[in-house]
Protein backbone atom coordinates (compact mmCIF):
# COMPACT_ATOMS: atom_id res chain seq x y z
CA UNK A 1 0.00 0.00 0.00
CA UNK A 2 1.70 3.54 -0.91
CA UNK A 3 1.66 5.94 2.04
CA UNK A 4 0.15 8.77 2.15
CA UNK A 5 1.44 12.23 2.73
CA UNK A 6 -0.87 15.24 3.93
CA UNK A 7 0.45 18.79 3.61
CA UNK A 8 -0.50 21.71 5.84
CA UNK A 9 -3.50 19.79 6.70
CA UNK A 10 -6.45 21.80 9.20
CA UNK A 11 -9.05 20.99 11.01
CA UNK A 12 -11.52 20.39 7.44
CA UNK A 13 -8.77 19.40 5.03
CA UNK A 14 -5.07 19.33 4.04
CA UNK A 15 -3.83 21.68 1.36
CA UNK A 16 -2.36 19.09 -0.54
CA UNK A 17 -2.18 14.91 -0.36
CA UNK A 18 0.38 12.92 -2.04
CA UNK A 19 -0.55 9.40 -2.59
CA UNK A 20 1.93 7.29 -4.90
CA UNK A 21 2.94 9.35 -7.91
CA UNK A 22 -0.24 11.57 -7.39
CA UNK A 23 -0.74 14.80 -5.74
CA UNK A 24 -3.72 16.23 -5.24
CA UNK A 25 -4.24 19.90 -4.56
CA UNK A 26 -7.45 21.26 -2.62
CA UNK A 27 -9.06 24.27 -4.44
CA UNK A 28 -7.01 27.61 -3.69
CA UNK A 29 -8.24 30.67 -3.31
CA UNK A 30 -6.84 34.32 -2.93
CA UNK A 31 -6.37 34.86 0.84
CA UNK A 32 -3.99 38.50 0.63
CA UNK A 33 -5.93 39.03 -2.41
CA UNK A 34 -9.32 38.55 -1.65
CA UNK A 35 -11.62 41.03 -3.24
CA UNK A 36 -8.87 42.07 -5.70
CA UNK A 37 -9.16 41.74 -9.11
CA UNK A 38 -9.35 38.78 -11.04
CA UNK A 39 -5.83 38.90 -12.11
CA UNK A 40 -4.60 39.37 -9.06
CA UNK A 41 -6.39 36.62 -7.38
CA UNK A 42 -5.57 34.12 -10.43
CA UNK A 43 -1.90 35.49 -10.26
CA UNK A 44 -1.67 34.98 -5.76
CA UNK A 45 -3.66 31.46 -6.78
CA UNK A 46 -0.96 30.16 -8.72
CA UNK A 47 1.72 30.95 -6.47
CA UNK A 48 0.04 29.07 -3.90
CA UNK A 49 -0.11 26.15 -6.83
CA UNK A 50 3.29 26.75 -7.73
CA UNK A 51 4.46 26.48 -3.66
CA UNK A 52 2.72 23.74 -3.28
CA UNK A 53 3.46 21.15 -6.06
CA UNK A 54 6.66 21.92 -5.23
CA UNK A 55 6.41 20.99 -1.60
CA UNK A 56 5.04 17.54 -3.02
CA UNK A 57 8.22 17.08 -5.00
CA UNK A 58 6.58 17.94 -8.04
CA UNK A 59 5.95 21.11 -10.35
CA UNK A 60 3.47 22.26 -13.52
CA UNK A 61 4.87 20.88 -15.90
CA UNK A 62 2.95 17.60 -14.50
CA UNK A 63 -0.19 18.52 -13.96
CA UNK A 64 -2.97 16.41 -15.39
CA UNK A 65 -5.88 18.03 -14.62
CA UNK A 66 -7.19 21.87 -13.69
CA UNK A 67 -11.15 22.44 -11.57
CA UNK A 68 -11.46 26.21 -11.80
CA UNK A 69 -14.27 27.77 -10.10
CA UNK A 70 -15.00 32.00 -11.41
CA UNK A 71 -18.26 34.23 -9.75
CA UNK A 72 -18.64 35.88 -13.72
CA UNK A 73 -17.86 34.26 -16.60
CA UNK A 74 -17.77 37.45 -18.18
CA UNK A 75 -14.21 37.56 -16.56
CA UNK A 76 -12.71 34.61 -18.17
CA UNK A 77 -10.50 36.48 -20.66
CA UNK A 78 -8.70 37.55 -17.20
CA UNK A 79 -8.35 34.57 -16.10
CA UNK A 80 -7.04 32.82 -18.96
CA UNK A 81 -4.51 35.36 -19.55
CA UNK A 82 -2.84 34.68 -16.43
CA UNK A 83 -3.35 31.23 -16.92
CA UNK A 84 -1.76 31.03 -20.43
CA UNK A 85 1.49 33.01 -18.88
CA UNK A 86 1.68 30.34 -16.11
CA UNK A 87 1.05 27.34 -17.82
CA UNK A 88 4.46 25.41 -19.00
CA UNK A 89 3.81 25.15 -22.92
CA UNK A 90 3.16 22.08 -24.31
CA UNK A 91 2.14 20.42 -20.78
CA UNK A 92 -1.39 22.20 -20.22
CA UNK A 93 -3.81 19.61 -18.52
CA UNK A 94 -6.81 19.01 -18.75
CA UNK A 95 -9.23 21.81 -17.35
CA UNK A 96 -13.10 22.35 -16.72
CA UNK A 97 -14.10 26.08 -16.07
CA UNK A 98 -17.44 26.21 -14.24
CA UNK A 99 -18.71 29.53 -13.03
CA UNK A 100 -20.79 29.55 -9.55
CA UNK A 101 -20.79 31.19 -6.33
CA UNK A 102 -17.85 30.74 -3.65
CA UNK A 103 -17.28 30.30 0.29
CA UNK A 104 -17.23 33.98 0.40
CA UNK A 105 -18.01 36.72 -1.78
CA UNK A 106 -14.52 37.93 -2.10
CA UNK A 107 -13.53 35.19 -3.70
CA UNK A 108 -13.58 35.84 -7.52
CA UNK A 109 -11.59 32.46 -8.35
CA UNK A 110 -10.92 29.22 -6.85
CA UNK A 111 -8.77 26.49 -8.24
CA UNK A 112 -8.06 22.76 -7.53
CA UNK A 113 -5.45 20.90 -9.51
CA UNK A 114 -4.02 17.33 -9.85
CA UNK A 115 -0.46 16.59 -10.91
CA UNK A 116 1.90 13.40 -10.99
CA UNK A 117 5.29 13.36 -9.14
Amino acid sequence: MANIKRINTGPRMSQAVVHGDTVYLSGQVATKKAGGSMTDQTTEILQQIDALLAEAGTDKSKLLTANIYITDLTRFAELNAVWEAWVSPGNTPCRTTIETKLASPDYAIEIGVVAAK
